[in-house]
């Protein structure tokens, strides 16, 4: 089980969605580029299937800013996307008005 600590160990942010574009080597996934504010990172997401490109450009959603680095498929990730996902499909979490770019989620 997670403790409070635990939780408070996560940078969550809000960033809004720049650029989209397939992922070279994956059908499901897209490289993502998002905006927090302050900076610009990418972040390959498994959201493929759920979303054209033209829906996710400019959309906010909620970021795991401080998450190690991966390598998905021969491109890095810097972050994760948050979504939720049911037998519709998936879902990016996002606040329900306007949020300035990386805004700390609690």
């Amino acid at each position: 089980m997670a403790t409070i600590e635990d939780f408070k160990k996560l940078e969550l942010k809000v960033a809004v969605i720049k650029e989209v574009t397939e992922h070279p080597n994956a059908d499901r996934l897209f490289i993502i580029t998002l905006d927090l504010g302050d900076r610009t990172k990418q972040v390959v997401a498994g959201i493929r299937a759920s979303y054209q490109k033209e829906q996710l450009i400019g959309r906010q959603v909620v970021v795991v800013d401080n998450l190690e680095p991966a390598i998905l498929r021969g491109v890095e990730s810097q972050g994760m996307i948050l979504a939720a996902s049911d037998d519709n499909g998936i879902s990016v979490v996002s606040a329900d008005r306007a949020m300035k770019p990386g805004s700390i989620v609690k």
